[in-house]
């Protein structure tokens, strides 16, 4: 899977900035960017250590086309393990594309999606689950998502994934050689030994699997949907919880024809909001459009924040979201509540356990809320410096090795032969194996680097 040439790509953002950074790594890569990058002072990159800058000019056919700032890294103490230079020239496409243009004709190659990252990987500078975490840090939308991926590039995750690995190693190495070698001196296996092995294991593979749905709630977020009879606030607590206003605030019922949607931070969670149609019966066409896609928003979502008036009874339509309400993660929004009460209460807490008293129109109560959905979400729970599950490749290779833990530990208690005992706890090491990358097939690598950006 080695690849030994120089590749080159623009490393930063396309458009117009203070500087544009065109990444080089290979065996190649100093002599590379010497063909380029004339120093002002005249000394060449291939005569400058490790860790050192320089001033000077992109020559270009002869011509100067830029200033520039080369930064050398010898390998292997660089981002991909081989010899890298940084180009710092003027930001602006035409530029920057100039310039790793004059780079490719100097003998560089361009880099496929991910392949800087690919190639760290392969050298031995972070593993598949570090090399994963990388796009997770461009991608965070959110401090909690940043500090998440951030943990699992400096190894959290890996730590975890050894710990089990290396206890099911440890164990799956004395079954092997007590039965291989019958007339050593090798300390004899008892069953209690594998399945003390094996219940640490499947327990420290649940709490791993645990992180995912809600470490899913902080790096993806959650699909919710704002719903409600007209004139209940939905609109309101959608530019509340936006922090500007989003939707269209009025008096007259039905403001609200269509979904309006929008992506907020609530605490450490991401919302993709959806402010939906009032429900309720209507003869006007397009508000019935609205109000049918509310319905049907309702049946897809995966958090309601069911949205009461407690100033009203409970009527038809708050009877109908509450049944909603019982077939996904819902919160009971009871707003108004500045205005005299005259909700049945009572009667949502018999459909919906989560109740959050609010006023939408001034803001009270808005952090009881966000609590309530880190309740949900499970992000209360949640320490990402721990390490956590950040994509389904990763959260099939823990249930997979969770599942031949537990068909280790009842082949043990029915009896079965170490060997089988055996086959079963190698299938669970080489499923975290695979996760890590340390024994990952071609395929799966380059599966994790397709969804990476070039220059990355």
């Amino acid at each position: 899977m080695t690849d030994n040439r120089t590749i080159a790509a623009i490393s930063t953002a396309q458009g117009e900035g203070g500087i544009g950074v065109i990444r080089i790594s290979g065996d190649e890569a100093i002599e590379t960017a010497d063909r380029v990058f004339k120093n002002i002072n005249g000394r060449r990159l291939s005569d400058m250590s490790g860790y050192t800058a320089a001033f000077g000019k992109i020559i270009s056919g002869g011509e100067e086309l830029d200033e520039a700032v080369a930064l050398v890294f010898r390998a292997p103490h660089s981002y991909t393990g081989e010899n890298v230079v940084e180009l710092s020239c003027h930001g602006g496409v035409y530029i920057t594309q100039q310039v790793l243009r004059t780079v490719l004709e100097a003998g560089a190659v361009p880099a496929q999606a991910g392949e800087f990252t690919k190639r760290a990987f392969l050298n031995g500078k972070l593993d598949l689950t570090e090399a994963e975490a990388v796009i997770d840090i461009i991608s965070a939308k959110s401090k909690a998502a940043a500090g998440a991926a951030m943990s699992v590039k400096e190894g959290a995750l890996r730590r975890r994934i050894t710990g089990i690995k290396d206890d099911l190693l440890t164990l799956a190495s004395h079954l092997s050689a007590w039965a291989d070698y019958p007339e050593e001196d090798i300390a004899e296996v008892s069953e209690e030994m594998i399945l003390e092995v094996c219940r640490k294991a499947g327990s420290d593979l649940e709490n791993l699997l645990s992180t995912y749905d809600s470490g899913q709630a902080v790096k993806q977020g959650i699909d919710t949907v704002i719903a409600g009879k007209p004139n209940v606030g939905k609109s309101t607590l959608m530019n509340l919880l936006s922090g500007y206003e989003k939707s269209i605030v009025t008096d007259i019922p039905g403001t609200t024809r269509d979904i309006v949607e929008d992506t907020i931070v609530a605490g450490d969670v991401i919302l993709r909001l959806s402010d939906t149609a009032g429900l309720r019966s209507t003869d006007d066409a397009v508000e019935k459009i609205g109000v049918d896609r509310a319905k049907k928003r309702l049946e897809q979502c995966s958090l309601l924040l069911a949205v009461f008036d407690n100033s009203s009874v409970l009527e038809e339509y708050d009877f109908e979201l509450l049944k909603a309400a019982e077939n996904v993660p819902a919160i009971a929004v009871i707003n108004k509540t500045d205005l005299p009460n005259k909700l049945d209460v009572e009667k949502i807490k018999s459909y919906i356990d989560n109740i959050i008293y609010i006023s939408a129109a001034t803001g009270e109560g808005k952090d009881e809320l966000i609590r309530a959905v880190s309740v949900i979400a499970g992000t209360d729970r949640l320490n990402p410096s721990e390490g956590i599950l950040s994509n389904e490749r990763q959260r099939l290779n823990a249930l997979t090795a969770l599942n031949s833990v537990k068909e280790a530990a009842e082949a043990t208690e029915a009896g079965l032969t170490f060997d089988a005992v055996t086959v079963t706890l190698e299938e669970a090491i080489s499923a975290l194996l695979e996760m890590t990358g340390e024994s990952a097939s071609e395929e799966i690598i380059d599966r994790v680097f397709h969804n990476f950006c070039v220059g990355k």
